[in-house]
């Protein structure tokens, strides 16, 4: 899908009347065109303030940029969110896209993981990292024995003894839970495609939260996830209207891909309320008729006045713009370190398509020394991806194992995944094209504490009612993570 641009004058809206609140978004992503959007809905609703959006790009979206090359729709970052997750899909359909709203083909979904180069396929049956039917973990080649037996000794483990401030790394979780093997061929390849990170640093209490919980509650994971399954269960038969019916799928996109979702986004906002190109240089605060206000300075002069602010940038970014406001505040932020990431995308023809496995696709344990952490074959995944009996790959790069893969050249990107697809799936024939997209410092790393982080960001913002912030470097990183904390900065700096 082609950029939304807005070729805008670099001057400030004007106050229609000195009673209107000026609320300013800063970040043109998903989180923050979620913000803009909200605050539009409320100023049309009869709020008296006048919202508008700063964005340094040319394009609006973020990581969330689709293109469609003859018949193949192309995802340059996410490509779909949790259905179990319903902010999005609730989004998309208050934005009059519901029809378009597609799930994934789970009844062709087999994932894989490359073991002692050859691949195999992750057991049928679990949830993330917790075994829901016994054969295929009895079965499967990715564990070892010990393995086997760690994960049956498991149901029988008792809740753990620990205060409210505890955490613990991803790495020390799952080997407590089922051992290292499955923490090394299944649990870290899992999350590494999901958020780039070292499961030695990320936090099991945020990262992991509902297992946490279920740890807290069970003791054993694998007691508390039936648990659970029994309890939804037993809710949809107490509704009078419960008919059985088949699980929803576990992705949901657009047919025509996400960037639709933001170019709608965009459609629903004011365009002289939307300033494009223009990269913050500082914020500032002063006074205005008697009240404190801040002054948003950018590079090349333009400059703009709002009462209240709602940052839906990358917390790096937001630490210096808070520098000078809240020195602690801006710390805190600063202490959230990030990832970068690659995808390539690349179309064939049916000659490849018909020799690729059946399934989404494929996951790199680390143990394999090999630069790519994953290959989603795309075609199987959803319709309307490729045309009829043609593949559309997409591979992953980057992350905390190996961020300086940003720095090649396109050629040498090519290079190296068509080799490593060469090796792991036999594949030597030439892409019909490719796309490389690079996204450095795109990815939040919920580091062990991230929770108290969290907490002092909270305690900081009670000094400044009239600033929110929205992201994926707080309480989760997917779409309808960033839809829901966009609402919530929007709410925040309405009620204050």
């Amino acid at each position: 899908m082609a950029a939304y641009t807005f070729n805008l004058s670099r001057n400030c809206l004007t106050n229609s009347s000195s009673t209107r609140r000026r609320i300013a978004v800063l970040g043109g992503g998903v989180s923050g065109l979620t913000a803009a959007y909200t605050l539009a809905r409320a100023r049309q609703a009869g709020a008296p303030i006048d919202e508008f959006l700063v964005e340094a790009k040319d394009r609006l979206g973020g990581v969330v940029q689709t293109e469609h090359v003859n018949g193949f729709v192309i995802e340059a970052g996410p490509d779909s969110f949790l259905t179990e997750k319903p902010e999005a899909a609730a989004l998309c359909r208050e934005l009059g896209l519901g029809e378009s709203l597609i799930g994934s083909n789970d009844h062709r979904r087999r994932t894989y993981v490359l073991h002692h180069g050859k691949l195999v396929p992750l057991p049928d049956g679990l949830m993330l990292l917790v075994p829901r039917k016994i054969w295929p973990i009895v079965r499967t080649r990715l564990l070892p024995l010990t393995s086997k037996l760690a994960m049956a000794s498991e149901r029988f483990m008792s809740p753990p003894a620990r205060d409210g401030a505890a955490d613990e790394s991803v790495e020390s979780f799952v080997t407590r839970h089922f051992g290292s093997s499955m923490l090394e061929n299944i649990a870290d390849p899992l999350l590494a495609g999901v958020y780039g990170g070292d499961s030695a640093l990320l936090s099991a209490r945020s990262v992991l939260n509902r297992f946490w919980q279920m740890e807290e509650n069970y003791g054993s994971l694998a007691r508390g996830v039936l648990a659970a399954r029994r309890k939804r269960q037993a809710a949809r038969r107490k509704d009078p209207n419960f008919r059985p019916a088949a699980d929803p799928p576990l992705f949901t996109t657009l047919k025509n891909g996400l960037g639709e979702m933001a170019a709608t986004l965009a459609k629903n906002l004011d365009r002289d309320r939307v300033f494009m190109r223009q990269r913050i240089e500082a914020i500032e605060t002063e006074q205005a008729d008697g009240q404190p206000v801040y002054r948003i300075r950018c590079e090349g002069g333009a400059s703009h006045i709002a009462h209240a602010l709602v940052l839906a940038l990358p917390t790096f970014e937001c630490a210096r713009l808070l520098a000078t406001l809240d020195a602690p505040l801006a710390r805190t932020l600063a202490a959230i370190s990030y990832t970068s990431a690659m995808t390539v995308a690349l179309g064939y023809d049916s000659q490849v398509a018909s020799r690729l496995p059946a399934g989404f696709g494929y996951l790199v344990p680390k143990k394999e020394n090999r630069r790519l952490l994953a290959c989603t074959f795309v075609h199987n995944k959803f319709d309307h991806r490729a045309p009829p009996r043609h593949a559309l790959l997409r591979c992953f790069l980057g992350g905390a194992r190996d961020g300086g893969v940003l720095n090649l050249s396109d050629d040498e990107v090519l290079s190296l995944v068509e080799e490593e697809l060469r090796t792991v799936l036999s594949l030597s024939a030439e892409p019909l094209f490719h796309r490389i997209h690079r996204w450095p410092s795109s990815m939040a790393q919920y580091h062990v504490g991230h929770w108290k982080i969290l907490s002092q960001i909270e305690a900081r913002l009670k000094d400044h009612p009239s600033l929110a912030l929205a992201g994926n470097a707080y309480s989760g990183i997917g779409i309808s993570d960033c839809v829901r904390t966009g609402r919530a900065a929007a709410e925040r700096v309405l009620k204050s």
